[in-house]
């Protein structure tokens, strides 16, 4: 996932520059420029998510994946198509309901301990979906058994 994060943050970088042009010096946030900052998470959500559909359903393996010689797909080896990727997108984002919403409506004005145990606590869900595989018969995360998929091994190349 950590190495996933560095095309995708690029993308990010790239999406964040072209939104400069509009901010004429203020802060990309809701009070300061107003629908403009939704449009800016919308833009974010969206290329992210397209990364990450765009590399499961054309080789089943992100920049990450492919370093650790891991593979998406069915169980009879297929890739996965745009649905099932967007399945597994939402799912995460499902999963991770409990944090952004504490974090965007609730623990802001806690103090920071209480804070730091709630965010836990919060992301118990995304653990637990992960923790799963180790329970699991077939060793699937959740996200993975309620979509048809797994994640495979790739053998290594002579």
């Amino acid at each position: 996932m950590i190495y996933d994060c560095l095309p995708v943050l690029a993308l990010l970088i790239v999406a964040t520059f072209l939104f400069l042009p509009f901010l004429h010096g203020k802060v990309l946030v809701p009070r300061e420029v107003g629908a403009l900052a939704y449009l800016y998470w919308l833009v974010q959500l969206v290329l992210t998510w397209a990364f990450f559909i765009y590399f499961w359903t054309t080789r089943g393996q992100t920049v990450g994946m492919l370093a650790w010689r891991l593979r998406l797909q069915h169980p009879d080896g297929s890739l996965i198509d745009w649905r099932t990727s967007l399945a597994r997108l939402l799912i995460l984002g499902a999963l991770l309901v409990p944090f952004l919403a504490g974090y965007a409506l609730i623990w802001h004005d806690w103090p920071h301990q209480a804070r730091s145990w709630a965010m836990a606590a919060s992301l118990l869900p995304v653990v637990l979906a992960y923790v799963w595989q180790w329970i699991d018969r077939d060793g699937l995360a959740w996200h993975d058994r309620w979509t048809g998929t797994r994640v495979v091994v790739v053998p290594k190349r002579n």
